[in-house]
């Protein structure tokens, strides 16, 4: 037994079955067959709010003196969290104030109105939203209801652990789940690891919200100086105290993805069950595919909890363009052919009967062109086999599956080639995407330089992402590094990239 055994009497005695459900463990089998694994999904998506945090909300709330509730609650979310405190308020007869950034899409505004809660608009942040509901509950006494660290809400995640291994009496080997705060992950172990120790507990971040991976290698919190907000339900900057100890004891390791391996589970979740999972909702799946590849298993038991299913819909345009790119369904390639009669036709054989999912031709000089091209395959080894194909019969050709700046915006520009721009240089810029932000961007950015090329796309993802061409003639180059550095936002130059240099760049024939 570990020092943490507490709670599995307050696992074991949580009060979340009034409004939560026992949510299935369903066998993925699809998934299972393709990676040689017996894979199972905890499904929390199906829960009432569509997310497991009902449980830790209502069994926070449920355990509050009747006077306290009274007074009524108070939390400061902009997703998931704010539902199940809606809806448990609304199941206790309390009055719920939900403090949310102004940011916030009205659909989830929409969807705390809906449960009765009482919806204050507050700063353009989650910390913005969280010192404001400081404020008022200073103010009016109201009671401030955790979204991860507090130990009654820990044990309420943590029935999502006993219900586990009450669905599963045979061996498990493993167990993965999504890390923001912390709560879950601190709440499932903190009851596995004192039933079934010998089942490996893990937890799964992004790389670019790793809160919890970074405190634990340091021994100490860590507060991160910014996230990503792809996975917005796990983008946490600094995990809890309670949660950092309990996951520090009593987790295994922590896995973490990025956004292509999210789409790629989503989709898997979706291809398995037909349901929908959030970005956070497929985190704990992104991080056991990982865990597969890393360690090249065969024939184990192992379970991802898919643990909400509140997506932006128009997310899904993102997620469907980056899942095929991710395990080799879909590559796309910079070919060049000989600016002669019957070179298309040489192409297309060479492809053979493979789908073409986008073709963009561009000119080139007088002895050969470019051509941009989306290849359907059936896995990686086949999209290498496509490219040296190509180049061993005369097309030189790149591979730009992995290129960032083709992925995000070449694709959707080709064939914006100029040879009157002399110094032209080129810069992909991020920022956080909420409302105004390109607005605020675009401010930003006036200057007496000349804007030669612009290109923004809403992905329905965690950034905005922009690739500008500005014309800087070489006696500004020092003044324009001081511009760029001056800004604020992340940037990157561009102007090397080989997809530019052979779609968007100066013709050839000019120089």
């Amino acid at each position: 037994m570990n020092k943490h055994t507490k709670y599995l009497t307050r696992i074991l005695t949580a009060a979340v079955y009034d409004v939560a459900i026992e949510t299935p463990l369903d066998y993925a089998t699809n998934l299972s067959d393709r990676l040689n694994n017996h894979i199972w999904l905890k499904r929390e998506d199906l829960q009432p709010v569509f997310s497991f945090k009902i449980r830790g909300a209502y069994n926070k709330m449920a355990k509050l003196q009747h006077s306290v509730l009274k007074k009524g609650v108070i939390t400061a979310s902009a997703g998931n969290h704010a539902q199940g405190v809606a809806l448990s308020a609304q199941k206790l007869g309390c009055e719920a104030t939900i403090v949310m950034p102004q940011t916030t899409p009205q659909i989830k505004i929409d969807a705390v109105k809906k449960r009765g809660g009482k919806v204050v608009l507050a700063g353009e942040s989650y910390n913005d939203a969280y010192n404001h509901a400081m404020q008022l509950v200073a103010q009016s006494g109201l009671t401030y209801i955790p979204p991860f660290d507090d130990p009654d809400v820990i044990a309420g995640q943590g029935t999502i652990g006993m219900e586990i291994l009450r669905q599963h009496p045979k061996p498990i080997d493993a167990v993965f789940v999504a890390i923001g705060g912390g709560g879950l992950a601190a709440g499932v172990a903190a009851y596995i690891k004192n039933v079934r120790p010998e089942i490996k507990v893990i937890g799964v971040e992004t790389e670019d919200a790793c809160a919890m991976k970074q405190s634990i290698a340091a021994g100490k919190r860590i507060e991160l100086t910014e996230v990503g907000l792809f996975a917005d339900g796990t983008a946490v900057k600094l995990v809890g105290e309670e949660t950092f100890n309990l996951c520090r004891d009593l987790l295994d390791d922590i896995i973490v993805v990025d956004t292509d391996s999210i789409c790629a589970a989503i989709k898997d979740i979706f291809d398995n069950t037909r349901s929908i999972t959030e970005t956070s909702g497929a985190l704990a799946l992104a991080g056991l595919k990982a865990y597969i590849s890393r360690h090249q298993c065969q024939h184990q038991n192992l379970i991802a909890v898919t643990s909400g299913a509140n997506i932006n819909f128009h997310q899904l345009r993102h997620v469907s363009e980056r899942c095929e790119l991710t395990e080799g369904h879909e590559g796309i390639f910079a070919v060049t052919i000989p600016e002669k009669p019957g070179s298309f036709r040489h192409f297309i054989d060479l492809i053979g009967n493979r789908s073409i999912t986008e073709f963009n031709y561009r000119y080139g000089n007088d002895h050969k062109a470019h051509i941009f091209v989306g290849i359907q395959s059936n896995n990686t080894a086949d999209l290498q086999h496509i490219a040296q194909e190509l180049n061993s019969n005369g097309l030189p050709t790149l591979d730009l599956t992995h290129n960032e700046m083709a992925k995000l915006h070449i694709r959707y520009m080709v064939g914006g080639r100029t040879s009157k721009v002399a110094n032209e240089h080129l810069i992909s810029f991020e920022f956080p995407e909420r409302p105004g932000a390109l607005r605020r961007f675009l401010l930003h950015m006036q200057s007496d330089w000349n804007i030669t090329l612009f290109h923004y796309r809403n992905h329905g993802a965690d950034f905005g992402r922009v690739l500008i061409g500005l014309d800087i003639p070489p006696a500004d180059a020092k003044k324009f590094q001081i511009f760029l550095d001056n800004l604020g936002y992340t940037y990157q130059e561009q102007t090397h990239n080989t997809a530019y240099q052979l779609f968007l760049g100066e013709p050839a024939n000019q120089h």
